[in-house]
C-alpha cells in the first residue's frame, strides 16, 4: 500500500474527523474564554484593585529609544492567560465528569442482574438433584 493510500485510508477514518472538528470548536472556544476574561471578568478585578488594568501591568526592561520599541515583561497578559487557561480547564473537566458520569450509568444499566428467584429456586432443586443422584 502506497504512502498516499495509506494517508487517504487515515484521514478518511471517522475519529480523525471528530477529533479535526473538535480542535476547530476548541479554538473558537479559546476565543470566547479569552473575551470573556479579557472584556468581563478582568475589568471588575481591575476596578476593585483600584483602576488596575491588567493588560498595562509591566516590567519594562527597557526604555523605548526613538524607533526601537521598549522591552518589556508584560506580566499583566500573562495573568489574563492563566485566568483563561483555569476557566477552559475547568471546562473540560466539568464535560469529562458529565461524561464519565453518563457512561457509569449506561454501564450500570447495561450490566445484567443477578438471576431472578425462579432461576435461584431451579437452581437449588438442580443442585439438590444432583446431590441425591451420586448418592
Amino acid at each position: 500500500m502506497s504512502l498516499i493510500q495509506e494517508f487517504k485510508a487515515f484521514a478518511a477514518r471517522g475519529n480523525v474527523i471528530d477529533m479535526a472538528v473538535g480542535i476547530i470548536i476548541g479554538a473558537a472556544f479559546g476565543k470566547i474564554v479569552s473575551s470573556f476574561v479579557g472584556d468581563v471578568i478582568m475589568p471588575p478585578i481591575g476596578l476593585v484593585l483600584g483602576g488596575v488594568d491588567f493588560s498595562d501591568l509591566v516590567v519594562t526592561l527597557k526604555d523605548a529609544e526613538g524607533a526601537t520599541p521598549a522591552v518589556v515583561i508584560a506580566y499583566g497578559r500573562f495573568i489574563q492567560t492563566i485566568i483563561d487557561f483555569l476557566i477552559i480547564a475547568f471546562a473540560i473537566f466539568m464535560g469529562l465528569k458529565a461524561i464519565n458520569t453518563l457512561k457509569k450509568k449506561q454501564e450500570e444499566t447495561a450490566t445484567p442482574a443477578g438471576p431472578t428467584k425462579d432461576q435461584e429456586l431451579l437452581s437449588e432443586i438442580r443442585d439438590l438433584l444432583k446431590s441425591q443422584q451420586g448418592k
